[in-house]
């Protein structure tokens, strides 16, 4: 038995459209939550708008934002997991079966960085990330559409033996920049240590972790806990509208590396869109968000 191109392919593609429709269920309990420890009542009535828009979009089948952004997928390969077929040309494939028949349609979001042309084909499109788990003879697959909202404000700055302090007034003065653009409450997902391209990586998964779980190491988690006090003291509020309500979490990792420190930083939007999934090798699918 393998994980064969077909299901590959059916299965990366439904995950991008129902990420499109629904707001993860730990992410709407987070929306509920400020919703009640919220005193400003502006504030309080952009949080309604956010659920009851939410529930709307997720009953009928509607997108809850015209901005559907660009496929992007984590996937973590067992070790043990086999394969039938081609992987990357199954999720492409995917994505363009998507394109050619989602009502709405999708709009063209995939630009060529030097023309500027746009359409739902490009380069290195969809943006695919893989790692691999010992041990494991499954799959996992996390989508997360990245749209220009959150995307926009991601940022990284490398620093050398930088004291904790240091790193946290650059992730607040990342978050000062983006404001209310990246359509708060947002997740802050951020990368520590490594390399250039290891600290983004570590920030990217930071970012999908779900909402509430804390970083095992109590230095991490009380960083994370500090650093989401601090977010939601700038009072940007919902969609800018003001409030105690600018993240519903912040969520860090580290890797070991050099003395010099990457630091990045980036961001899911209220909506925090992302789909989670588990396949087999005998093609059992197991939605796990």
């Amino acid at each position: 038995m393998a994980i064969t191109y077909d299901v590959l392919k059916s299965v990366t593609s439904q995950m991008y459209a129902r990420s499109l429709r629904a707001v993860p269920a730990d992410a709407k309990k987070a929306l509920a939550g400020a919703r009640t420890r919220e005193t400003n009542p502006v504030a309080r009535n952009t949080l309604d708008l956010m659920v009851a828009n939410a529930t709307a979009a997720e009953e009928r089948g509607h997108f809850l934002c015209s901005d559907s952004g660009v496929p992007t997928y984590q996937i973590r390969v067992g070790t043990q997991a086999r394969f039938d077929g081609d992987v990357k040309r199954a999720i492409r494939d995917g994505f363009a079966e998507l394109v050619a028949a989602s009502d709405p349609p999708l709009l063209k979001h995939v630009t060529n960085p030097l023309t500027n042309e746009r359409g739902h084909a490009g380069k290195d499109m969809p943006i695919v990330t893989f790692d691999l788990v010992d041990g494991a003879d499954d799959v996992e697959i996390i989508c997360s559409p990245k749209a220009l909202g959150s995307g926009r404000w991601a940022a990284l700055e490398i620093f050398t033996f930088p004291s904790i302090a240091e790193i946290e007034e650059y992730i607040m003065k990342v978050v000062l920049t983006a404001g209310s653009q990246a359509c708060p409450p947002v997740v802050v997902g951020v990368g520590i240590g490594g390399t250039f391209d290891y600290a983004t990586k570590l920030a990217k998964e930071s970012v999908v972790r779900p909402i509430g779980q804390s970083h095992p190491e109590p230095l991490i988690a009380d960083m994370e806990e500090r650093l989401l006090e601090a977010v939601n003291k700038t009072g940007f509020g919902p969609m800018g509208t003001g409030g105690a309500t600018t993240a519903m979490a912040v969520h860090i990792d580290y890797a070991s590396g050099h003395g010099f420190t990457p630091v990045a930083v980036c961001f899911n939007c209220w909506i925090d869109r992302r789909t989670r999934v588990r396949i087999s090798n005998d093609g059992t699918v197991t939605e796990t968000e």
